[in-house]
């Protein structure tokens, strides 16, 4: 059972939060009260202690330092890894794109519904990138502009035909017995072509994977 840390500024909204999670069968290990940075190490500490998978951020609106907060917990060498999911009020392409450089895991608007929320939740615990269709829609066009120059990978690393493949299916979110499926492999071999391209790109994530294949031009969001 996926186990997840809400925390919003609204005792409201994290009631409402848990609720839907709970109804959903996700487990929510605390709802934390969330005004500043102040509360950071209190926060902080609540993920030292419980280790959720994911960390629930309501930030209602994108002047509150939901961003400061994240870049706090991602930088953090003390604490357990946890996907960072962020809500906020209409963000900027600009803005979403900050944010996942940082390391949030997703993001998502207020006006989000709440299977949009759950299926959020779930896809950044399995270490996907869930983005909001309006979003991910505002945020294509604005990719050259807003995501740093990064060289070409080496000729000596560059990745095989097949490696591009593989790595496409994983930004779809494709399991290995899936990409196993499609591409008519063995699921052995699905992971020798993963382990490949992680070696290749210096990732040891799907995540990382996707987000530097993205950026790199190696693939399309």
């Amino acid at each position: 059972m996926t186990q997840v840390l809400v925390a919003a500024k609204s005792a409201v909204a994290r009631a409402g939060l848990t609720a839907l999670l709970t109804e959903a069968g996700l487990e929510v290990v605390a709802s934390v009260g969330f005004n500043d940075l102040a509360n950071s190490q209190d926060l902080a500490n609540q993920l030292a202690a419980l280790r959720p998978e994911v960390l629930l951020l309501f930030g209602e609106s994108t002047e509150e330092p939901a961003l400061l907060l994240a870049d706090l917990l991602t930088e953090s060498a003390t604490l357990p890894p946890v996907a960072i999911a962020l809500l906020v009020e209409d963000p900027s392409p600009e803005w979403v794109a900050e944010a996942l450089r940082l390391g949030v895991r997703g993001v998502l608007p207020t006006t989000a519904i709440a299977s949009e929320i759950v299926a959020a939740v779930t896809a950044a615990a399995a270490g996907l990138v869930p983005l909001h269709p309006e979003t991910l829609e505002a945020l294509l066009p604005a990719l050259p502009a807003i995501a740093p120059a990064l060289p070409p990978l080496p000729l000596e690393t560059a990745l095989t035909p097949r490696e591009a493949e593989v790595l496409t299916m994983l930004a779809e979110g494709l399991s290995n017995k899936a990409i196993a499926q499609r591409l008519h492999l063995s699921e052995h071999t699905v992971k020798f072509h993963i382990s490949s391209l992680f070696a290749k790109l210096q990732v040891s994530s799907r995540t990382e994977a996707v987000t530097l294949g993205a950026r790199r031009g190696l693939i399309l969001l």
